[in-house]
């Protein structure tokens, strides 16, 4: 039987521990590791597929800011009081972000809050919506032709993939979905609220785009949606409002000076 020698077996797990640290790093730059949880972070930041590409990108910021950190303590820049001054600022300000952040998520958004801003939401769905389908050519002459082909018994799909300039609708023979009057430019609007269900307009709709012949399939009274359906949009809508931010962030702080002992 082969017997291993000990400074061979310390040998083989010197280079497997050396190979599986390897694995466990993105970069080493000048003898210091940079973890590849660290690559997967900034990859996972870019909002983009992780492919080998977005990978070298990101692993090169990783190299640059390294090269920038060791050259700045290379160099003692970080002991300068101006830079040491700006360092703690910028501590700051990322902390109170953080801080206003997370009072927002617990306590910013009361229920009132949302209760106000679904009533105001709801308010816009009042009246009625349209299900309708279109077919937008560029021409008047092409408009009247097609309206003509339809009289005569053509199927208005069929001529809305073929002839319709609309890309969003012409693949789905014309169909709009349903529409609010309110959604759409005026001329449009105020021809198909005269149609009845399943009539289609007898004459070119023109508007800035072009010409339309619209067809009317059903209506019926707009239905808001209910309020623990929208409860996260509303949230989002409330806390993206800067004169609320502000208003919150002042109140914050009323509270903290509130619990303080301030000598």
């Amino acid at each position: 039987m082969l017997k291993l020698q000990p400074l061979f077996i310390i040998s083989f797990f010197a280079l497997f521990l050396s190979a599986n640290a390897a694995a466990q790093n993105a970069v080493i730059v000048n003898g210091k590791a940079i973890p590849k949880s660290q690559l997967d972070k900034l990859v996972e930041k870019t909002g983009k597929p992780d492919d080998p590409q977005v990978r070298d990108q990101a692993r090169e910021m990783l190299i640059t800011r390294e090269l920038i950190l060791q050259e700045a303590d290379k160099r003692g820049v970080i002991q300068k009081e101006a830079v040491r001054e700006q360092l703690e600022q910028a501590r700051v300000g990322v902390l109170v972000g953080a801080v206003f952040e997370d009072y927002v998520e617990r306590e910013g958004v009361t229920d009132a809050d949302l209760k106000a801003a679904y009533e105001n939401i709801k308010g816009q769905y009042a009246g009625k919506e349209y299900h309708v389908e279109h077919i937008l050519v560029e021409k008047e002459a092409d408009a009247k032709a097609i309206i003509a082909q339809l009289k005569a018994g053509a199927n208005f799909g069929d001529i809305a993939k073929a002839k319709s300039k609309d890309p969003g609708s012409a693949k789905n023979g014309g169909d709009l979905g349903w529409v609010s009057d309110k959604a759409l430019v005026p001329e449009f609007s105020k021809a198909m609220v005269q149609l009845k269900n399943n009539q289609t307009t007898d004459k070119p709709v023109k508007s800035q785009f072009g010409y339309h012949i619209i067809k009317m399939l059903d209506s019926r009274d707009a239905k808001a949606p209910s309020f623990d359906e929208t409860k996260d949009q509303l949230k989002q809508m409330i806390m993206s409002d800067q004169n609320w931010q502000k208003e919150k962030f002042s109140e914050m702080m009323q509270k903290l000076r509130a619990k303080a002992k301030i000598q």
